[in-house]
Formats: structure tokens, sequence, C-alpha cells
């Protein structure tokens, strides 16, 4: 569904990210890890057009989207929840999810698509009319997915998704995480909880200093004696 060849994005003299290629098949759950500053929002931010490559491809369904606008490649069928969840703070629940369905004028059809976020975060259909900012950092994070699945897409990407919540609401988002993926939608996933990750990826990718250092099924990774040492704290 999605490959990524030869990657290499630079702010300024800093090369964020240098050679990296991965690839997301269709119905996966792909997981990014690494350290703070390895590159892997930097990854996302690259698929979704946010920030510039200097070089290498990026092939969404056999359509080369490299240096496509972001909203041209929400169009495509990529969806992006950012890190720190980034909802419109002074907007209501309805109009946040409302705005996640800018692309789309079947309005019945985005009638019911806000339905479906309701009956999978009830949490957001007791709020739908309360302010985004006056929400709990997990009631947020469920928002900014609902919201990016709005738009429908056939990859969603998650950065940070467990970022700042009590271990209880991890494993909620967790669960719906996977819940998002048995419907249909492949996701890319980034995230400082490497155990949660591997635990819910079907393989995995680890960055180092903007490059892949490793990568393969995540069950393996899990078990590799220097990804247990450098991520899973052991």
């Amino acid at each position: 569904m999605l490959q990524v060849e030869n990657l290499f994005v630079n702010y300024n003299v800093i090369k964020a990210l240098k050679n990296v290629s991965c690839e997301v098949a269709e119905g996966e759950i792909v997981a990014l890890i690494g350290a703070n500053g390895a590159g892997k929002t930097t990854t996302l931010n690259a698929i979704s057009g946010i920030v510039p490559s200097a070089s290498g491809k990026i092939t969404f369904l056999g359509k080369d989207i490299t240096g496509a606008p972001a909203h041209e490649i929400v169009k495509q069928g990529i969806s992006q929840v950012p890190e720190g969840r980034r909802v419109f703070a002074n907007m209501t629940v309805l109009e946040n999810l409302e705005l996640g369905a800018y692309i789309r004028n079947d309005h019945d059809a985005v009638k019911e698509e806000i339905d479906h976020v309701f009956k999978r975060f009830p949490r957001l259909f007791e709020r739908k009319k309360q302010l985004a900012k006056t929400l709990s950092g997990g009631e947020q994070q469920m928002l900014a997915m609902g919201r990016a699945l709005m738009s429908r897409p056939k990859l969603l990407l998650l950065d940070e998704p467990s970022m700042g919540l009590a271990p209880m609401l991890v494993e909620q988002i967790f669960s719906i995480i996977q819940e998002i993926n048995s419907t249909g939608t492949t996701i890319m996933l980034v995230e400082q909880n490497a155990n949660m990750a591997l635990s819910i990826a079907n393989r995995a990718y680890v960055l180092e200093t903007g490059e892949v250092v490793l990568s393969g099924a995540a069950k393996q990774l899990a078990e590799d004696p220097e990804v247990r040492k450098a991520y899973l704290g052991e």
C-alpha cells in the first residue's frame, strides 16, 4: 500500500532522515520505534506532505505522492493523528469532527460517519457540544483519532497516541487502534511506548538518528536482546 524509498529530509543543515526505506502492506499495523529525535515523526510528516523531502520517493497505492501538498494526500486516502493531538481548542467536539470531513461533500454519509465515531468513542458523544479545550488528555486523543477517521482514510498515521496518558487510558487507546485496524484501516504507528507498539503491530522499524537500523516482524523485534535493552527498558 505504502512504499517509502531512500527518503532524505533536511531541516536546514540537519539531516533529519537519511536514506529511510520502509513499507506498509494493506491491512497491517506497522510500528516505528526509536528514541526521541530518531526521525519517527519526520517520517510520518514527510508521508503526509507536512514536511518536504530532499530526495527519495513515496508511493501510495501505486501512485507517486512525493512532494504532493498535504490536502491532496488526505484526498488520496492518508490521514494523520498528530503528536500532541492538536485539536481545535475553541471549537466543539462536533465541529472538530465536521472539520475532519472537509474534503467530503456527501453530507448524509458524513452524518453517518459522525455516528460511527460516536459509537466507537461514546465519551465524545456525551461531550459533543463541549469545547475541545475542556476535554481531558484521553478525550482529546479520542477526538483527534475520530477527526482523522472522518475522511475515511485507507491509511491512518498515528503519532504518539499514548503520550501523556494514564496507563489505563493507554490500554484503552491501543485496543481502539486494534479495533480500527480490524475494520479495514491500515495503520502506521509512531510510539514511544515500544512495548505496547510491538504488542499490537505486525511489523516494525527501528530508527536511530534518522536511519532505519533494524526491521522485521514485531514479535521478533520484541525478543531481540538489543531492542529490549535499548527500547523496552531491560
